[in-house]
This record gives C-alpha cells, sequence and structure tokens, in this order.
C-alpha cells in the first residue's frame, strides 16, 4: 500500500523536531547546508510508528489504515536508527518510538526555541507576515476577543502547547510594536493578515486537525518553508498575538460544517 501523507503532516514532524534525529540522545542536524559544488541535502528519514503494512515492523491490524500515515503516526530520525529500530521492532516498541517523539518535541520546545526567541528581529516578522498576507481571505472588523486565558481553558491543550504559547506571550510587545509600524503604512493590513490565518485554519480543520496539532499546524504555516530558528520563533510570536487579540480561533463550539463570521463565533468547529 502506497504512503500518503497529507502535505502538512511532514512540515509538522520536521518543524517539531527542529530538522534533528528523534533517537535519545542522538539528535543529528537532518540537512546539509549547500556547497559551493553540491545542492543543499536531505538527510532525515520518516519512520513509522506503527508500520504503515500490517506485517511491517511494528505492526498492528487494529490500527486504522487511514490514521498510520498521519503525524501522530510518524518520527523522524536519522538513517542508521531508521535502520536499527525497523530492523529489531521487538527491542524498540511502539511505546518506545511514542516516547522518544514526545521528549524530543519537548527537548527542542525547551531548548532551542527559547534561544531563538531572543534572536529574530522586525526583519524576520516582515518576511513572514507580508507572505502571508498575500494569502486569500476575506477580512472582517468583527472583534469580540475573549480573555486568553479562558480560551485556553476551552481547548484541552498539552503542556508542551502551552509552552509554545508562553514562549510567543513573551514577545508579544515586539509583535504589538510591528503591527503598528505596518497598521501606518496600510491600514487594513492586520486585517488581511488574520483572514490569511483563517483560511489556514480552515483548511488544518478540513483535514482533520484539532488541539494541539491546530495550533502547531498554524506555527508552521506561520514559519513558512524557512528553516532557521528565529522564523520559527517568530512565527510563534504572530501566531500566539492572533490568539491574544482576535478571533482567528474560536472561543467556543461550533457546528463542524460551518465556517462564518458573527460577532459570537469566528471560524469553524471544536476547538480555539
Amino acid at each position: 500500500m502506497a504512503r500518503s501523507y497529507l502535505e502538512s503532516d511532514p512540515k509538522l514532524l520536521w518543524g517539531l523536531a527542529a530538522a534533528r534525529c528523534a533517537f535519545p540522545r542522538c539528535r543529528q542536524v537532518l540537512a546539509a547546508k549547500k556547497t559551493d559544488r553540491d545542492s543543499a541535502a536531505v538527510l532525515g528519514e520518516i519512520a513509522h510508528i506503527v508500520a504503515h503494512e500490517d506485517e511491517g515492523p511494528r505492526g498492528d491490524p487494529s490500527c486504522p489504515a487511514a490514521r498510520r500515515d498521519r503525524y501522530e503516526n510518524l518520527i523522524l530520525l536519522c538513517p542508521t536508527h531508521h535502520t536499527l529500530v525497523d530492523k529489531q521492532p521487538s527491542t524498540f516498541t511502539i511505546s518506545d518510538l511514542r516516547t522518544w517523539k514526545r521528549q524530543h518535541e519537548v527537548w527542542v520546545a525547551e531548548r532551542l526555541l527559547p534561544e531563538a526567541m531572543g534572536r529574530f528581529e522586525f526583519r524576520e516578522l516582515e518576511v513572514l507576515t507580508l507572505s502571508l498576507v498575500s494569502a486569500p481571505g476575506r477580512p472582517s472588523r468583527d472583534f469580540d476577543p475573549l480573555d486568553p486565558g479562558e480560551k485556553l481553558k476551552r481547548n484541552g491543550l498539552s503542556d508542551m502547547t502551552h509552552h509554545l504559547l508562553a514562549m510567543g506571550f513573551s514577545q508579544a510587545r515586539q509583535v504589538r510594536e510591528f503591527v503598528a509600524m505596518m497598521t501606518s503604512r496600510d491600514a487594513d493590513w492586520p486585517e488581511r493578515l488574520k483572514a490569511g490565518f483563517v483560511v489556514e485554519y480552515r483548511s488544518l480543520r478540513n483535514r482533520g486537525f484539532d488541539r494541539d496539532a491546530l495550533y502547531q499546524g498554524l506555527c508552521l504555516f506561520a514559519r513558512g518553508d524557512r528553516t532557521d530558528m528565529a522564523y520559527w520563533a517568530a512565527g510563534l510570536a504572530v501566531v500566539a498575538y492572533l490568539f491574544e487579540t482576535c478571533e482567528v480561533f474560536e472561543k467556543r463550539s461550533c457546528p463542524p460544517s460551518t465556517f462564518r463570521s458573527s460577532r459570537r463565533c469566528w471560524a469553524s468547529a471544536g476547538s480555539f
């Protein structure tokens, strides 16, 4: 059976792993920079936690086929450790790989991102947001902000996503100053930025993203295709700003089929 990854799942996997191997204590950087003679090279490999095929390493027929190629069942490894875990599936179990993935993503959030939060500047914010405001969307001036703490209570987010939000909030002043600067040049700029995120929010919801994966998917959307950790940090700050100030994220549950702009509910269903 052929692999069938959603476009966003590999991006989410690589982004949250910071392009490093998740095998314990490996953390090899899984990309080589271009040289005078060769282009950049991807070294990492996407491994399945539960095998893609029933008879594969760590195969489990009870795992629905539709979930086997999703982000939750994928782990990023270097070629050596991908080969190792697949050749010794009784030693390296499903539970082991899930634990490694969770611990590695927490390590990235706690060790790499805080340093990057202090490195991004208006330059990174401008590069990211100017590409985002070009996304198709319908601006709206319906604002009825809800306290961020109240939003958090309604979403069942994990500690790691709370941590990402806290890091984004730590740079709220810088983002607010940047937004004020851009608004002085173009009064509709904030609404067009918000509209771009609303379109991506709907797209992620339609592809089955919710809770942590939905928030993290929006952070990766904000970062774009840039791999520098400073852009990842800037993306976190932009999403935290939007979470706090406007209705890119929902305040209450709505029917899954809806996507409307109203004073009570901005986006589609469920979380946020």
